[in-house]
């Protein structure tokens, strides 16, 4: 399991441990099943406090991405696509409102800014 931590972010360490694990298990890259590292383990390997990757940790089982079996370890929680997409559509809905912000204080249309979407989303061919 890969995570880079940025002491220049402005999300806290607990956030960025989560997000990044939470990318991983919705691009594939953590199975459905997988034993995670121990807290204790990611802790040592960032470096940073075991209270702070217990609180990541705490919030991947709050929103379902991990199951926690006692004595035994963190897994990766059966995957709900249903859930995984909503996830998908929170996370685009968030960039979408930073886009709309930027416009409406550059004084970008509506239809310019629809147009500019279009063009990404098909691609330039």
């Amino acid at each position: 399991m890969n995570i880079i931590i940025s002491n220049a972010s402005d999300k806290p360490i607990y956030e960025q441990i989560s997000s990044q694990i939470k990318a991983q298990i919705m691009n594939g890259q953590l199975k459905e099943g997988e034993l995670l590292p121990s807290i204790r383990v990611i802790a040592k390997e960032l470096k940073v406090s075991v209270i702070t990757t217990k609180r990541a940790y705490a919030d991947l089982e709050r929103d379902g991405f991990i199951e926690v079996v006692q004595g035994k370890g963190s897994f990766v929680a059966s995957r709900n696509m249903d859930f995984i997409r909503e996830e998908q559509l929170k996370n685009i809905e968030q960039l979408l409102q930073k886009s709309v912000d930027i416009a409406k204080m550059s004084d970008i249309s509506f239809e310019e800014l629809s147009e500019m979407l279009m063009i990404i989303y098909k691609g330039e061919d």
